[in-house]
């Protein structure tokens, strides 16, 4: 018997899914820009599920290669074998690879996939001495986060030029507290209650936080409350604890946390 998958749920805040579809029907590769818990690899999946679309996700890290994603030979047995990298399934198969957090990435990474990003839309395996021409419903979509890496790590002009690109911001609150909701089955007042909080913390720039209250923890909070542990308890562990490591912020931001909710 074959199973329904479950349609991913996403709720858009603009015109993201008719850019995505024309961007897919013109093979066009997609970036996505961003904070992180914003619902950018949520899109993605539900992008992939209304287009009918397998998806392969790559979480990109400072170690991951060219080699990574295109493959590479292994011992098996008495035999030398060669093992296409995801990126090489997905340029054969015709499926959705999605680069998460890109810029992560080692340069070599970038280079290995300008082929795919031009009018050439091919991939040079060079341990194989091949070129592979990608299948028609082959896509490249890439995401990272513009805020976090500046003075870090940037994705250089060039690059983001071979892309057309969304960005993803926090939801207004009348649309996150609606994601709350149907993430978690959390009653609308609670989830309100979590959105004022996670609104607040980002608007306190004082504090100087790396990276401030994203829709994703305010959905982990939201599942623990609805799930029994009380709901001082819950935001504590599920966004303030997540958030920093010093002693004084952290007090701010329970203090904060436990007038709001």
């Amino acid at each position: 018997m074959v199973q329904t998958q479950t349609i991913p749920y996403y709720h858009a805040t603009g015109r993201e899914e008719e850019v995505f579809t024309h961007a897919f029907r013109n093979k066009i590769p997609f970036l996505l820009k961003g904070p992180t818990g914003t619902g950018k690899s949520r899109f993605i999946e539900y992008m992939a599920h209304q287009l009918d679309q397998r998806i392969i996700t790559i979480s990109c890290h400072e170690e991951t290669s060219a080699t990574d994603l295109i493959g590479r030979f292994i011992i098996k047995g008495a035999e030398t074998v060669w093992l296409d990298g995801p990126l090489t399934t997905a340029v054969k198969e015709g499926a959705i690879i999605y680069l998460d957090e890109v810029a992560e990435a080692r340069p070599d990474v970038i280079v290995a996939i300008h082929s795919l990003t031009d009018h050439r839309r091919e991939l040079f395996i060079d341990k194989l001495g091949e070129t592979v021409k990608a299948h028609d419903n082959f896509m490249l979509v890439a995401s990272f986060n513009p805020g976090y890496q500046r003075g870090f790590k940037e994705l250089k002009p060039s690059t983001r030029q071979r892309f057309i690109a969304v960005s993803f911001e926090y939801p207004e609150p009348r649309v996150e507290t609606e994601i709350l909701v149907n993430e978690t089955q959390v009653n609308a007042e609670i989830a309100k209650k979590l959105v004022n909080i996670g609104n607040k913390i980002r608007n306190l720039t004082e504090l100087g936080l790396t990276e401030t209250v994203s829709t994703r923890l305010l959905v982990d909070a939201a599942k623990l409350i609805h799930s029994g542990l009380p709901k001082r308890l819950s935001v504590h562990t599920a966004v303030v604890e997540p958030l920093t490591d010093d002693l004084q912020t952290l007090e701010a931001l329970k203090d904060i946390c436990d007038l709001m909710i």
